[in-house]
């Protein structure tokens, strides 16, 4: 049981109805993790603008949700590693071979791989990186846009990874543990 209450749509009201009935819009569902983000309405708006503007980004969404994985294993948050893996292998083309291996910060394309190295550097060092770390994605192919968006992709899972832990959200996607 969630230690925040999950705030059903058809019961919430003001601006927390409002967001909820756009994430059900948008998703075709609601996740017990914006049900859980409305008992705030300002929490649940700042993931989904942030997240909403990660998304126009230059990283594709295969990337997006390797990172996502690897956050989510580094910080033992199950509720986002299972919601990563199922839509990083129904809706971003990862197949479950590579949604696994992104788990523990490996690629098989070059690029991702390098996100993936600097989000480990990232969550590890907690934000500190080496001069290397950044050389190393840059050789490796991540332009400096790219590299600011993974640090904000890790900014954000780590944000949701922390909400989820602290209210223990129910896990509503096929269970997947660290």
């Amino acid at each position: 049981m969630s230690r925040l209450p999950l705030i059903q749509p058809d019961q919430a009201t003001g601006k927390a109805a409002d967001l909820l009935a756009g994430v059900q819009k948008a998703l075709g569902v609601t996740p017990n993790m914006t049900k859980a983000m409305a008992n705030s309405p300002a929490v649940l708006k700042a993931y989904l603008d942030f997240s909403g503007a990660l998304a126009g980004g230059a990283l594709p969404a295969a990337v997006r949700e390797r990172l996502a994985l690897v956050v989510a294993q580094e910080n033992a948050c199950d509720y986002c590693l299972s919601a990563h893996t199922y839509i990083g292998t129904n809706l971003a083309g990862l197949s479950a071979e590579e949604a696994d291996a992104a788990r523990y910060g490996r690629a098989s394309d070059a690029k991702a791989q390098a996100a993936l190295t600097l989000a480990v550097a990232l969550v590890r060092g907690r934000g500190d990186v080496e001069d290397a770390d950044l050389k190393a994605a840059r050789e490796d192919g991540l332009s400096d846009g790219e590299i600011a968006e993974v640090v904000g992709h890790v900014a954000l899972n780590v944000f949701t990874n922390y909400l989820n832990k602290t209210a223990q959200t129910e896990i509503d996607w096929p269970v997947v543990q660290h």
